[in-house]
């Protein structure tokens, strides 16, 4: 039963479910990296980094009044461990470095944005909800991570995180507009959150900071 899941899901496998997977992976990957860094067991390590990849899906799918998507099948658990196991295998490079943990929570985030949209919109739902259904996607899980290791989750305090996902969801409705394939506005929307993450980040954007009362 367990393989018999696994094979429907990919079957036939599409650029939409590599997308999903490859974001689950990116995601549980930098949730289980930032666990390690608190010495985390490896128990705890998968928890932080299955609540990354699912949390902001879980909350997506549950406003959308659909079951979660990782319990219908049994893979993305699998991408979690994957994620566990790329950390332990490689984990003095990427538990001590920062720069891997920005690259695979901005893959996660942008793949995740692209998710949340599409879904959104196959459910008959119009491109405004998609943008927010994307977005909370893309930041929830993130969220929810940093929650769990005693962090100020990283929307709140620094970087453009959620307005970078907002961008990517223009960048997918004004190339969907435009009448480019699925394929086109999943790659085009995730550059977009790619390159506003990046320039962000090297430029120090943010929005000003609320003063004290």
């Amino acid at each position: 039963m367990f393989v018999e899941e696994i094979i429907r899901y990919a079957s036939p496998f599409t650029f939409a479910k590599a997308i999903e997977l490859a974001g689950t992976v990116a995601f549980a990957i930098s949730g289980v990296r930032l666990a390690a860094a608190k010495e985390f067991d490896w128990f705890g390590a998968f928890v932080v980094g299955f609540v990354t990849a699912i949390g902001g899906g879980t909350v997506r799918d549950l406003l959308l009044d659909v079951t979660p998507f990782w319990m219908l099948n049994p893979v993305y658990a699998l991408c979690s461990l994957a994620g566990l196991a790329t950390v332990i295998i490689f984990s003095r490079k990427l538990v001590r470095l920062d720069t891997p943990f920005f690259i695979f929570d901005t893959i996660g985030l942008a793949l995740f944005v692209v998710v949340g949209i599409e879904k959104t919109i196959y459910l008959g739902y119009p491109f405004w909800v998609a943008i927010i259904m994307g977005t909370i996607t893309g930041i929830l899980g993130g969220i929810l991570r940093d929650i769990f290791i005693h962090e100020i989750p990283l929307v709140f305090r620094k970087e453009v995180y959620a307005l970078a996902c907002v961008l990517g969801g223009f960048v997918y409705w004004g190339c969907h507009l435009a009448g480019f394939s699925a394929v086109v506005c999943e790659t085009v929307a995730s550059l977009a959150i790619l390159v506003a993450r990046v320039l962000a980040v090297k430029y120090r954007w943010g929005l000003p900071r609320m003063k004290r009362i």
